[in-house]
């Protein structure tokens, strides 16, 4: 390797500063040990970094890439020292966050920017997880935090759950959907000669589970709630969406909300986390996420 560290660094100190000298007082060293170390790089490098062929020293274009190359290796290296202190005093090199599609993600937004306010340098990573594969990504390992958990866990333990709220649920079809003509309110044996739109459980390990779906029922499998509801405002099926979701749709005018025989029952949403040898960031987290006001933006329309 014949582009050092320090090398970058007297550039980068030349160039801010204007001069030789003003850098050499920057980086407490003589005047000569900065010549000398730029005069090294153009002969590793074999290239001039310098034009000195005026009254001051200028930067070549070779000089000026690789000077704006360099600097990024400076941040990065920066960051890692910095990551790595983090890491020897308890934080997490990566926190990994499974999201419920029940919730809006850019509800986490203003935690994640309060963490990043924090000085967090923990890099987080955040996984929208369908149905019971929020539960799945933790159990399995694959995230440290569940948020909008929905129902019970598994059994097996290894995690800790905090009761965050219930989210309720409306039948809804496109206006134009010939359900909506079915007398109200909407038999089992109605609903059922129509197709289901279902969100497809994201588990991987854990069973996949189904809900608000009748035997027989032709179905729809999208792969989230989102892509559900569009699908639903298409008229391309039925099913039950979560309450403010609906009356949003209902407002607009893209569906109509129906009453039913048989409701579907609220459901629980959990926030979890693994109890094993929590770190910094992921206490950072469950600080802030079981603040009342934070739980309440998260849940809010739900």
């Amino acid at each position: 390797m014949r582009i050092s560290l320090d090398a970058l660094l007297v550039l980068d100190a030349i160039e801010r500063r204007g001069s030789f000298a003003a850098a050499a007082d920057e980086l407490y060293r003589v005047p000569s040990a900065i010549t000398y170390a730029v005069q090294k790089l153009e002969q590793d490098l074999d290239l001039q970094i310098f034009d000195r062929s005026g009254h001051r020293a200028k930067l070549t274009p070779a000089g000026t890439e690789l000077l704006r190359e360099g600097r990024q290796l400076l941040d990065a290296a920066n960051m890692l020292e910095c990551r790595v202190k983090r890491i020897a005093t308890g934080w997490e090199t990566e926190l990994r966050i499974a999201l419920t599609d029940l919730i809006e993600p850019s509800r986490l937004f203003p935690i994640i920017r309060a963490f990043d306010q924090s000085g967090g340098a923990t890099r987080i990573r955040i996984a929208s997880e369908v149905f019971g594969g929020v539960w799945d990504a933790l159990v399995s390992g694959r995230a440290d935090i569940a948020i909008g958990a929905v129902d019970d866990g598994p059994a097996g333990g290894g995690y800790a759950t905090r009761e965050l709220g219930s989210v309720h649920f409306e039948f809804a079809a496109a206006p134009q959907h010939p359900i909506c003509r079915e007398p109200l309110p909407l038999s089992p044996e109605a609903i059922r000669r129509y197709r289901a739109i279902s969100a497809a459980d994201s588990s991987r390990s854990l069973s996949p589970r189904t809900s608000g779906l009748l035997t027989g029922q032709d179905v729809l499998t999208v792969p989230s709630m989102c892509f559900k509801a569009e699908a639903q405002a298409a008229g391309l099926g039925v099913g039950f969406l979560p309450a403010g979701l609906a009356k949003r749709l209902a407002a607009a005018g893209r569906i109509r909300i129906l009453e039913v025989q048989e409701s579907k029952p609220q459901s629980k949403l959990y926030l979890a986390w693994r109890s094993q040898q929590p770190g910094k960031a992921l206490h950072w987290f469950l600080r802030h996420l079981q603040d009342e006001a934070m739980i309440n933006e998260l849940l809010q329309d739900i």
